[in-house]
């Protein structure tokens, strides 16, 4: 995402899939909305924009979500999620000084650079952990933050990093965008108009200084980039919209999807993102984080027209990430960008999964489960938040690591801000974590929606009065059983939907002892009249799962659930013995508990392996222990290594990559292993409950 990244692929594969629409179907569907962003653009350059502000514009919505987030303070969760979870909150997020980062906006800090979006990254991700965990002392603080940076706004309107002589370069209008993001998150949390007018000015003033220094968004920043980055200001954008109901800012947001689809000085074709999400294209091969945040726009954009478009485009271009590249980790990109990553995550990748990719993904999975209801975004947000997200989290919760290897070690994020001891990964990932309550227990019209199976309690009002609670007892992941009990205020007669996730094959559920129907990949819908303390049993299918690499190569994965397994050398030593996986004829494979579990992995199993002295005699079975990726690697130093894909044969002799912490430096090979700032450690064991 940086200014460093000065050598990007850029190029896009034009790969079809079988369905793909015929060319001239392509070609009207293409110039129709071609020249519907087109007209949108012309609109909003033949008129002034100031004068558009006329009247009392009002707060607008095209279409309601199909489920809703969980309210503030409604869901709780316990046990091992949420031990990870408070310490996120407390070491990451409460630790933080945020006058640091306002001090960044109201001295104008940045020359050339991105300290600009750490305000609103955390701002953001505080609004979370308050909504998780809400206390007076904790929204009297957003509030006062919210109005120190608002003190910080110029008399034109501009609120963010640079200079005035260093408008509308590099990285502005990218940390505007987080700005923005941080005030309506304040708006929403709070309901004063102080922030939402100070949004207001502050897109105003890009907008206007856009249009009169002639400048187009996507010809802005790192030209690498094709202006993927400055494009994701779409998302607020939207949000100002819906907001307030006043048109230039859908105008505005509409005017980017025309740039995409014209020539312009660093994409001379264009790069028509909006138009191959339509077609089914594979992502363009750019920054990951930022095309997504792109897309997140694209959801604003429907639920603020309900233009279908829009919601048709997001859902193919989370398909076609699915496809071609989510990790079997749940996240995405080599070198910060999309790389085919599905194909080539058995290949050694230097600079894989930035964290950055990890939160947005989830993030964007939470839009289209929120305007869909299908639960494959929920098994997706599961996956990731198991995986990639926990496991990118240090033991402490106050750090994270800038990229997971699938095959390394794990390592802390470099520093890129020394005055402020943060990076930007280290700054998202909370937004990720924190996010897991809102879509753990949501709501439809129907009634209540379990999509995270954990220990705790979550409250949700009914549409016809009244509320219900949902009481989980479980050890989920770890043990396959979990225990609902349901108790409504007084009987009444709701929906309550289950996630069945689609891995789940056989699958027993039962309501007071009575089997209830249900299949893997969709909701269970228990429609009837609910009373107090009403029980709710459900047995999920846990059975290791060897999955083929999506190239084809020789190699293994296992999956047990949502968790994936993987070698740790602090299990499995060095020998000289070649190993495969042992299946059975579908594909499973036999898991038993390791008795000696360590204190350090959550989960850990003995793993049937066949070794083969000779092609037809002597083969037997050894048992290897594997444990869940999230615990792999987590001494977090260059000793501890860890594998998740297993070539077949796997040779134990060289089974484990070492000192690939210097593939992970920004730079060089030569720059220090980085380490966790020791302010930082400080400073989060003060907060620790």
């Amino acid at each position: 995402m940086r200014s460093r990244l000065l050598s990007l692929n850029g190029g896009v594969k034009d790969i079809a899939p079988a369905n793909r629409p015929s060319p001239r179907k392509r070609f009207t569907r293409a110039a129709r909305f071609t020249l519907i962003a087109l007209l949108a653009a012309l609109v909003f350059l033949a008129a002034s924009i100031r004068a558009a502000d006329s009247g009392n514009p009002q707060p607008t919505q095209g279409v309601a979500d199909t489920m809703s987030l969980a309210l503030p303070g409604t869901v709780q969760l316990q046990g091992w999620l949420g031990d990870k979870l408070n310490l996120c909150l407390n070491g990451r997020v409460w630790a933080q000084n945020p006058e640091s980062l306002v001090a960044v906006i109201r001295n104008h800090h940045d020359n050339g650079d991105w300290r600009g979006e750490y305000w609103g990254k955390w701002y953001s991700a505080a609004v979370l952990a308050y909504a998780w965990q809400p206390t007076p002392e904790r929204r009297a603080q957003l509030e006062q933050v919210a109005l120190e940076v608002i003190k910080s706004q110029g008399p034109d309107g501009y609120l963010g990093s640079y200079d005035e002589k260093d408008r509308l370069t590099v990285w502005d209008i990218w940390c505007r965008k987080y700005v923005l993001l941080g005030l309506l998150a304040a708006y929403d949390l709070t309901a004063d108009k102080t922030a939402l007018e100070a949004a207001r000015r502050d897109a105003d003033n890009l907008i206007d200084n856009l249009e009169r220094r002639k400048i187009k968004l996507v010809e802005v920043g790192v030209a690498e980039l094709k202006g993927v980055a400055n494009s994701s200001i779409i998302e607020p954008m939207a949000l100002l919209y819906q907001r307030t109901g006043d048109r230039k800012y859908l105008v505005f947001a509409q005017s980017i999807i025309a740039q995409w689809n014209a020539p312009y000085s660093t994409a001379p074709q264009g790069i028509h993102l909006l138009e191959k999400a339509l077609a089914g294209a594979p992502p363009l091969q750019n920054h990951a984080y930022a095309i997504m945040s792109c897309f997140e726009g694209i959801c604003e954009l429907y639920r603020a027209t309900g233009d279908r478009q829009y919601l048709d485009a997001a859902v193919r271009f989370g398909q076609s990430v699915r496809r071609h590249e989510r990790m079997i980790d749940g996240s995405a990109s080599n070198h910060e960008l999309f790389c085919d990553g599905a194909r080539s995550q058995t290949e050694f990748l230097e600079k894989p999964q930035e964290t950055c990719a990890t939160v947005t993904w989830i993030k964007l999975c939470s839009q289209l489960l929120r305007l869909t209801g299908d639960p494959v975004w929920a098994d997706e947000m599961e996956l990731s938040l198991y995986n990639a997200m926990i496991g990118a989290m240090t033991p402490g919760g106050e750090w994270f690591s800038y990229f997971t290897q699938l095959t390394g070690e794990r390592v802390p994020s470099f520093i890129a801000h020394a005055d402020l001891n943060l990076s930007c990964c280290v700054a998202s990932a909370p937004r990720g974590m924190l996010l897991t309550p809102r879509w753990a227990v949501m709501t439809a019209p129907e009634g209540p929606v379990v999509n995270l199976y954990a220990p705790g309690n979550a409250s949700v009002k009914l549409a016809g009065g009244g509320e219900v609670n949902i009481a989980q007892e479980t050890d989920y992941p770890v043990s396959e059983r979990i225990k609902l009990t349901i108790s409504p205020t007084h009987k009444q007669r709701f929906t309550l939907k289950l996630r069945i996730p689609a891995w789940s094959q056989q699958t027993a559920l039962a309501v007071n002892g009575e089997p209830v129907a249900c299949k893997p990949g969709d909701y269970a819908k228990l429609e009837r009249e609910w009373a107090p303390s009403d029980e709710v049993l459900l047995t999920l299918d846990l059975r290791g799962r060897a999955l083929p690499a999506p190239s084809g190569a020789p190699q293994l994965a296992l999956m047990r659930g949502p968790i994936l397994l993987a070698l740790d050398n602090r299990l499995v030593p060095a020998t000289d013995t070649a190993v495969w996986l042992s299946t059975d004829a579908e594909g499973f494979v036999k898991l038993k508990p390791l008795a000696a579990k360590p204190a350090w992995a959550r989960m850990a199993f003995e793993v049937p392996f066949q070794v083969h002295p000779s092609h037809f005699y002597g083969h037997y079975t050894t048992n290897l222990a594997l444990c869940d990726f999230a615990s792999a690697g987590n001494a977090w130093n260059e000793k501890n290594l860890y594998r998740t894909w297993l070539p077949q044969p796997l040779f134990l002799g060289n089974a484990f990559a070492s000192h690939t912490w210097s593939l992970l430096n920004p730079h060089s090979a030569q720059e220090p292993r980085p380490v966790i700032p020791a302010a930082v450690q400080a400073k989060a064991a003060k907060t620790k409950p």
